[in-house]
């Protein structure tokens, strides 16, 4: 049995690897986001987990995946307190397919299926469907054309804007559903939905690591990557310590307020609907615009209890909340540019250089300047 790196340490932080390819620059974001959060609970770093090495104490996880509870179960893994991530009793379930109900007469239904979460979302939503077979899909999108509604067609699995597209009819429609590969509808399903714009997507959600705990509020920005197709660009968050309850209480804005209500709102269902989720990162992306007709529309697109692209500046504005106990408040941003660029001054890098697979990047975060953070 191998010795862990950190075996002369009360504890140990390590990385778990599920997904079968990663990036260079997302390799390197996994051990910047390890390595910072092994300092803040006073832990060593142990870097990925190695199933057959020997840990002092059972080790504390940074997945790049939401886990299955089997898996969860495996490692040891009971509570939010072992992991910085979640834990769901089925794949889907850590997918953007549980924000929507399936269509009318769906073909196909996942084991486990709630069909009553999707319903009980409809007003914290957008209008849309979840479905896992390519008939459905389109049976979806012509129920939204129906309505006067383009529909946006995105796989379940889909990251930082990829695998997306838009119908307005049915031309569109066909040329979007012969791109589907069936099989991994089957797999991972997709969700149709209305598609806004224009659009703003807003960041809400609330981490606990260790002792400390923060809720934050902000917004994504696009870029654009080597291909020219507009994908995640970063977030800048508002975050304070606690909870999003307490968050809603220092918002003034009703638009804002409205947004983190939709949060709140879809975490508490999914709860209620899949009793033994749990998570210690809790993200939720929430969409604010206006539909064609001119309505404005408020809804959670989806939500991320899994190490993501905010993780950065969510360890920054906790790493401020550890040094400073009487902080208050403090503003983050994490940025992802496809090319390489010198970072400011007080840049934190977790990533610069040429990947193999995407191309020249810089991946940072940032401690915004602050004024009186101490709230007073």
């Amino acid at each position: 049995m191998r010795r862990a790196r950190c075996a002369d340490r009360a504890g140990c932080v390590v990385e778990l690897v599920r997904r079968e390819r990663r990036t260079e620059h997302e390799a390197a974001t996994g051990r910047w986001v390890g390595e910072r959060a092994a300092a803040l609970l006073g832990f060593g770093y142990g870097g990925v987990h190695a199933p057959g090495a020997h840990y002092p104490a059972p080790p504390f996880f940074v997945p790049d995946t939401t886990l299955l509870a089997s898996e969860a179960e495996e490692l040891g893994i009971t509570g939010p307190q072992h992991l910085l991530g979640g834990v769901v009793p089925h794949a889907f379930v850590g997918t953007k397919t549980i924000t929507h109900p399936l269509v009318d007469g769906a073909r196909a239904k996942p084991e486990g299926w709630c069909d009553a979460l999707g319903r009980a979302l409809e007003d914290v939503t957008l209008p849309g469907f979840a479905a896992f077979s390519v008939d459905d899909v389109g049976r979806a999108a012509r129920s939204l054309f129906e309505q006067g509604l383009p529909a946006r067609i995105k796989r379940a699995d889909g990251i930082g804007g990829l695998g997306q597209s838009v119908a307005t009819e049915r031309k569109s429609l066909d040329a979007a559903l012969a791109h589907l590969d069936p099989e991994s509808i089957a797999q991972v399903g997709a969700v149709v939905e209305l598609n806004l714009k224009p659009v703003k997507t807003y960041s809400v959600g609330t981490v606990a690591l260790g002792p400390h705990r923060i809720a934050y509020l902000g917004m994504q920005r696009l870029t654009r990557n080597r291909s020219e197709r507009p994908v995640y660009g970063g977030s800048s968050l508002a975050c304070i310590r606690g909870d999003l309850g307490d968050l809603l209480a220092t918002l003034d804005d009703e638009a804002e307020r409205r947004v983190l209500r939709c949060a709140i709102r879809y975490d508490a269902e999914v709860s209620r609907a899949y009793p033994s989720f749990f998570a210690s990162r809790r993200n939720y992306d929430v969409a604010l615009g206006v539909d064609p007709s001119g309505m404005p529309r408020t809804g959670v697109l989806e939500q991320s209890w899994r190490v993501g692209g905010a993780t950065p500046a969510e360890i920054l504005a906790l790493e401020a909340m550890h040094r400073d106990p009487l902080l208050a408040h403090v503003n983050v941003s994490t940025h992802e540019l496809h090319e390489c660029v010198d970072p400011p001054l007080g840049a934190q890098v977790s990533f610069r250089g040429d990947d193999p697979h995407v191309g020249p990047m810089t991946k940072y975060a940032m401690l915004d300047a602050q004024g009186d953070a101490h709230g007073r």
